[in-house]
């Protein structure tokens, strides 16, 4: 049985992959049942807490527009600087199965989406993906435990990433349209596969 987590879920957590189980974890208190809502839910603040689940639990992990809340750094009340957004890319390489697959989907630098909510503390770009990517990751320095391989990262419109089973003319058709008619992309998508450590 194959199963994904989706990080910031809320109330309709995604599963892009199709797997046979979907998990979710989202900061909100959702005070209804397993079987009513349809999916295993946890309430955690993963900016200070790690992912409530086992080492190599899932096989598949998504994080739509949810790594733009994470900060990159913060101060902890004894003095210690931590590093969230580390931490939290640290902990999705955990729990997730060697091969498995991350897929992350945020509103980048230089766009404005990027910017507008302000929850907004992460700023992305379409090359963060860099330090947490290859043999001998570059954020190791500061604290990142995992290496991932790159499958793809791209500009992407939201609606291609939302279905990812559509047909490939479709997907480019609204590229187009969001480019030519509409100012441009807005979000990066990036699509990951756990290298074992």
């Amino acid at each position: 049985m194959t199963k994904h987590l989706d990080l910031g879920c809320g109330l309709k957590p995604r599963n892009p992959y199709g797997a046979d189980a979907t998990y979710g974890c989202d900061v909100r208190d959702i005070d209804l049942a397993v079987e009513k809502i349809g999916f295993d839910y946890k309430r955690v603040n993963l900016v200070v807490e790690p992912i409530p689940y086992p080492d190599n639990f899932f096989d598949s992990v998504s994080a739509f527009d949810f790594l733009e809340h994470i900060p990159r750094q913060m101060v902890l009340p004894n003095g210690e600087v931590s590093n969230p957004f580390i931490n939290i890319m640290s902990e999705i390489h955990r729990v997730l199965v060697p091969g498995g697959r991350l897929l992350a989907f945020t509103p980048a630098y230089p766009r404005v989406e990027a910017f507008t909510d302000p929850t907004h503390v992460n700023f992305i770009t379409d090359q963060t993906h860099e330090y947490f990517v290859g043999p001998q990751p570059s954020g190791a320095m500061y604290g990142f435990k995992g290496a991932f391989e790159v499958l793809q990262v791209r500009w992407e419109a939201p609606a291609n990433v939302y279905d990812l089973n559509q047909p490939s003319w479709r997907k480019t058709l609204r590229r187009w349209h969001r480019d030519l008619l509409r100012g441009g992309m807005a979000h990066v998508l990036w699509e990951f596969a756990a290298i074992q450590k």
